[in-house]
Formats: structure tokens, C-alpha cells, sequence
């Protein structure tokens, strides 16, 4: 196996860094503070082409392959997580969702503004009552006509105050369970849908997470992702994608605990001389690094499959596992490296720490990965 970039990836990864190193790094402080999301940074980003990176060209997309999107992912997630999770999100979610699952009526629609920048998409599933059992949704679509009535509430939506389409899993009919789910395209300016309740969030505090509720929502039945019954396997598309976004957003975190602690190790001198003399210190470094390569090749063998069109569901739980635990162990290190400075804003370790809560809980548990890795295995 080849683990050199290609030309194109090293360009993009480059790119990326430089511009997360100019407009995303020296705001990212401040944006976590005020809890200000960062929508104009998202629109400096569109004519990188970094809004719509795998999207066919024919929809205003780069059509990159998914090695070099996550290697972008990482770079904008080592300067900010708030703005990889809010610009990847429409992009792993909806955009790809659509590729997949859209007529070429939906996708001529909305691929090219979300590409843009012009309009910024969240996915809504998750409820009040209904986290993981997609089965007991309790949104509903009800046809009348040749439109939909949707009503319902969801919950803790990623961009859901932010966004200008949503994609809207709800139920059909009851009786059906899972099978009578369906997934649809909602303008955000349709008449009965709105947001509230923005979360104050531990971490990713320049992200917006809010709920949406719908009352008595109509859409027009051209606005019907797939078909009904295809609600279930739209999640799990939106899943695959998100999970590996996700990876390489705590990649790129793991990395910049790295980039934090060997100059602050290197600089600060206790007992008279620097702290990376500390066998201790040393080997929290070591810790991080090889955590952060291994969770890297990890996610790009995720990536190398995608791009030959493969299954990737067991390797994708490993490296989210894998990454997960890497992240969450890299940010706790680097507060300690830094000692109580780490315990302060004064240096960004104690953001990314905040940022990485997110590892334990968003798209699947590490304990549920780590389970469907043995099950796959077993065969059970």
C-alpha cells in the first residue's frame, strides 16, 4: 500500500492550512467565547471550493476524492472544530445524501447553492423521546394532495438555527416502523418550520445546535428524498458520512494538541531547564503523536475504500472508535503538559478539550463502535 499523498491531496491539504492558518486560528479564541458562528468564514471558504468538495463538477462541486476531503477536514478542525463541524456538516449530511438518494431535479436545486455558500444545510432525526431507535419516530408525514403535512419536533440539530434546507427523517405511517420512514427536503423558510432552544454547549461553542420543530408544515411532494420507506437507509448513508467527517475532525484536534505541547514543553523551563528533559512529559508527547498517526491511517483506509466504491462499515467503527479515544486522550495530555496554564484560556488546549467532549457522545458511542467491531467480527 502506497501511503504517499498524491499531488492533488498535498495541494489541497495545503491550501486548507493556509487558509485556517489566516482567517480560522486567529478568530477561533474569540468565537468560542462569544459563542459567535462563524457564517463568514463558512462563505470565504465556498470559493475554495472546500463547500462541495466530493460533489460532482456538473453541480458546482470539486468531485475531490475522499481522502483529500478528509485531510481538508483535519487541517480546518486543527485550527477551529466549530468550523469543521459547521461546514462539514452540511456537507457530509445533506450534500452527499443528496448525490445518493436525489432525483436530478433535487440535486440541480440544491447542490449548487450549498456549494456556494448561498444556502447551509442540517440533517434532523434525533428527537426529544427518540435518540438511536429510529422506529419510534414520532414526526409525522401525512400526505394531502401533492404535498406533505409534517409535524414534529427535533432535537439537538447540527446547524438547526443556522441553516437554509433541512433534511427531515419522519414517519408515514406508523404501523410500518422503520419501513415507513421517509426522508424530506425543507426550505427553511416554509411556512411552519422554525427553530429555538440554541443549546449552550460545553464545547464547539461558535457551532449552532438547536431544535426544529414543525407545525403543520407543507412541502410539495417533489421535495420527498427517495422514496417512502427509503428513511432508513437515508440515516445510515447520512451516518457513514458523518461518522467520517466526524474522524477527521478529531484527528485534526489530536494534531493541534501536538502542535500546542512540543514548543510549550520545548520553552517552559522548570527546575532549570525545559520540561521536554521530563521523561513524563515525553512520553504524554509520544502518547499523542502515535495516537494521532494511527487514527490518521486509520481513517484513511476508511477513505480508500470509499474511493473504490467498497464497503467500509466495520473499518469506518474501528477508526471512529480509535479516533475517539485518540482525541480525548491527546487533549486531556496536552492540559497536562501545560500544566495549570492548560487549565486556562490564556493557552487553546483547554478548548480543545471542551471540543473533544463531543467524541463521547455524537454519531455513536465509542462503546458502540467498538461492539459493532466484535459483532462484525463474530459474526453476530
Amino acid at each position: 500500500m502506497d501511503f504517499s499523498l498524491t499531488d492533488e491531496q498535498a495541494m489541497f491539504r495545503n491550501m486548507a492550512r493556509e487558509f485556517a492558518s489566516r482567517h480560522i486560528e486567529p478568530v477561533a479564541r474569540d468565537n468560542d467565547l462569544t459563542r459567535h458562528f462563524p457564517k463568514e468564514i463558512i462563505k470565504e471558504m465556498s470559493p475554495l471550493g472546500l463547500m462541495g468538495m466530493t460533489v460532482p463538477q456538473q453541480y458546482g462541486g470539486l468531485e475531490v476524492d475522499h481522502i483529500c476531503y478528509a485531510l481538508v477536514v483535519e487541517e480546518i478542525a486543527r485550527a477551529c472544530g466549530a468550523v469543521a463541524v459547521s461546514s462539514f456538516c452540511c456537507h457530509s449530511a445533506v450534500e452527499e445524501a443528496l448525490i445518493v438518494w436525489g432525483n436530478e431535479a433535487q440535486k440541480q436545486k440544491y447542490l449548487p447553492s450549498m456549494c456556494s455558500g448561498e444556502i447551509l444545510g442540517c440533517y434532523a432525526f434525533a428527537e426529544p423521546a427518540v435518540e438511536d431507535n429510529l422506529a419510534s419516530i414520532e414526526t409525522t408525514a401525512v400526505p394531502r394532495g401533492e404535498q406533505w403535512i409534517l409535524n414534529g419536533t427535533k432535537a439537538s440539530v447540527a446547524n438547526g438555527g443556522e441553516s437554509q434546507l433541512a433534511l427531515v427523517i419522519a414517519q408515514t405511517d406508523k404501523d410500518k416502523g422503520a419501513q415507513g420512514l421517509a426522508a424530506f427536503l425543507v426550505d427553511g423558510d416554509t411556512p411552519g418550520f422554525s427553530s429555538q432552544n440554541g443549546y449552550d454547549t460545553m464545547g464547539l461553542r461558535a457551532s449552532n445546535t438547536a431544535d426544529i420543530v414543525l407545525h403543520e408544515c407543507s412541502i410539495s411532494s417533489e421535495n420527498l428524498l427517495g422514496k417512502v420507506g427509503d428513511g432508513l437507509g437515508i440515516v445510515n448513508t447520512i451516518l457513514g458520512n458523518s461518522r467520517f467527517s466526524l474522524s477527521a475532525c478529531y484527528v485534526g484536534i489530536a494534531q493541534a494538541c501536538v502542535d500546542a505541547s512540543v514548543p510549550y514543553a520545548q520553552e517552559r523551563q522548570q527546575f532549570g531547564q525545559p520540561i521536554a528533559n521530563f521523561n513524563m512529559v515525553q512520553e504524554m508527547i509520544a502518547e499523542m503523536i502515535v495516537d494521532t498517526e494511527a487514527s490518521r491511517l486509520l481513517l484513511h483506509r476508511v477513505g480508500d475504500l470509499k474511493n473504490r466504491g467498497l464497503p467500509f462499515t466495520s473499518e469506518l467503527d474501528i477508526a471512529k472508535y480509535y479516533a475517539s479515544q485518540a482525541v480525548l486522550e491527546a487533549t486531556t495530555n496536552a492540559v497536562q503538559v501545560h500544566g495549570g496554564y492548560g487549565y486556562t484560556m490564556d493557552y487553546p488546549v483547554e478548548r480543545f478539550l471542551r471540543d473533544a467532549a463531543t467524541a463521547t457522545l455524537w454519531e455513536g458511542t465509542p462503546t458502540e463502535h467498538k461492539l459493532a467491531a466484535a459483532r462484525h467480527a463474530l459474526e453476530i
